[in-house]
């Protein structure tokens, strides 16, 4: 194989935007060439914004490293398809915890009016567009608001989460795999979505099909630790697939109005 390196450089950048991990020590032997190479590729890859480094080696992007600002105008349409799926598992009464998160900010309008509801949310966006909803009762988590995040992922929230008994939660989900669960880019909102894991009876994770087989550095939960998984109509079958071998419930969105 050409020791190349602007060559060597898209064909591990290739398989990154297929969302496989890139191991330097494998790719030096794969190549024939030195780890401090491989490492220059990663990175120049990094650099570009193509993948995150990581120790040794890098990981596939996901969408959800953006900050949330530039994550709330992206896909609409989609996000809004699988936020009315996932808005049908909501029962009356419930106490419904929604994760920072530009998929679950899309639910609000979409949870079953006069029923008796209340929300839960770390997530300042989510609680501004809760609050114009008259029918629901709003918690508001509170703590140091991340800006990156765009809410409260501190030891306070982590600390408010544990006393809620949630019956349902949405996690929001920064990046997922079959093989390695549900993931965050960022530690201190990993261990908040640990605890809200445990805190909910039934968790529901909504997924864009751009987030599938991708990962990030700080694991949140096994997919057996969800309940539900919604996915877009066409998310593609064998990605499908894997996350139920792996024991996922999955439910389709319908396509996009």
């Amino acid at each position: 194989m050409t020791d190349l390196p602007l060559a060597r450089r898209d064909l591990i950048a290739q398989r990154l935007a297929h969302g496989h991990a890139a191991v330097a020590a494998s790719l030096a032997l794969e190549f024939g060439v030195s780890e401090d190479a491989i490492r220059r590729d990663l990175r120049a890859l990094a650099a570009e914004g193509r993948c995150r480094r990581v120790y040794g080696g890098a990981l596939p992007l996901s969408p959800a490293s953006a900050p949330i600002e530039a994550r709330i105008d992206q896909a609409r349409d989609r996000k809004a398809a699988l936020a009315r799926r996932a808005a049908a598992l909501v029962q009356p009464g419930e106490l419904v915890f929604l994760d920072n998160g530009s998929t679950n900010l899309a639910l609000v309008q979409f949870l079953p009016q006069d029923s008796g509801l209340t929300v839960a949310t770390n997530s300042i966006h989510i609680a501004a567009e809760v609050l114009k909803r008259k029918d629901i009762q709003l918690i508001m988590i509170g703590g140091a608001v991340d800006p990156q995040v765009g809410g409260c992922v501190d030891a306070l929230a982590v600390a408010a989460v544990a006393a809620l008994h949630i019956d349902r939660g949405f996690i929001g989900a920064c990046a997922i795999a079959a093989a390695d669960g549900i993931s965050a880019f960022h530690l201190a909102d990993a261990t908040f979505k640990r605890a809200l894991c445990s805190a909910g009876r039934h968790n529901v994770v909504l997924i864009t099909s751009d987030k599938l087989e991708t990962r990030a550095p700080y694991r949140v939960a096994g997919i057996g630790a969800i309940g539900q998984l919604v996915v877009e109509h066409d998310a593609p079958a064998p990605q499908v697939a894997a996350l139920i071998h792996a024991g996922a419930a999955v439910l389709h969105a319908a396509a996009p109005l």
